[in-house]
């Protein structure tokens, strides 16, 4: 069952703020900048961050409930490629690299650890879940009803074709 109620909405808006420069906006007013330059997080890198952040918060959460992490990191990678269909990503993975406390809590999360990996994976996390199903994505003009508005085959309707 889809939920199409104003409940489930999420939605960040993007600003240009300059020749390949961009300002994401969330619903409570916070702020991320990304673009093509030197120091600027990619697209690519946003979607990677989102995964790595989605299983990470979830994680965190399951685990910080037996022990408070020492050290809690994840490396979120994958293979951009380009084939007939396009640019996209393949073989992402996340590794996460913890250390708990001795003692008890600390035994506990470590034992817990790899099971909330494995929950966050197959249904908690709903960046990976979103991208391991897979979804379309409708991209539509301002002003018209089309989701095909932006569609061009011929490869002559001007668009750059870095897919960063």
């Amino acid at each position: 069952m889809t939920s199409t109620d104003s409940d489930s909405l999420r939605s960040v808006s993007l600003t240009r703020v300059g020749p390949g420069a961009f300002r994401i906006t969330n619903a409570a007013g916070g702020t991320l900048d990304v673009g093509v330059g030197d120091t600027d997080f990619t697209p690519v890198e946003l979607l990677l961050a989102a995964l790595a952040g989605c299983a990470a918060v979830n994680v965190e959460e399951l685990t910080g409930r037996r022990a408070e992490p020492v050290r809690f990191d994840v490396v979120a990678e994958g293979h951009k490629v380009r084939d007939e269909t396009g640019g996209r990503m393949q073989d992402l993975r996340l590794l996460f690299d913890t250390v708990f406390p001795d003692g008890e809590g600390g035994d506990a999360a470590r034992a817990s650890l790899p099971r909330f990996v494995q929950q966050t994976h197959d249904r908690i996390c709903t960046v990976s879940r979103t991208v391991g199903l897979g979804t379309d994505v409708a991209y539509v003009v301002a002003g018209t009803d089309s989701t095909d508005s932006t569609d061009s085959t011929d490869g002559t309707d001007g668009t750059s074709d870095s897919g960063h």
